[in-house]
């Protein structure tokens, strides 16, 4: 019967588990309007446009 010769530490696997945990950074697009960099499917910030209609007045 296989026996493990040492204990493992709780360290060891929970390292393996967040290897495979990476954040990754959001994907950006530029805005149609004002070509600033957004989420896609997102209301863009900047301008107050979503897919080519305003839906926030923008303050200037």
């Amino acid at each position: 019967m296989g026996v493990p010769k040492r204990k493992l530490a709780k360290h060891r696997g929970r390292q393996r588990r967040a290897m495979n945990m990476k954040l990754e950074a959001p994907s950006l697009v530029a805005c149609p309007q004002c070509h600033a960099l957004i989420q896609p499917h997102h209301l863009c910030p900047e301008c107050g446009y979503y897919k080519n209609r305003e839906v926030v007045a923008a303050d200037k």
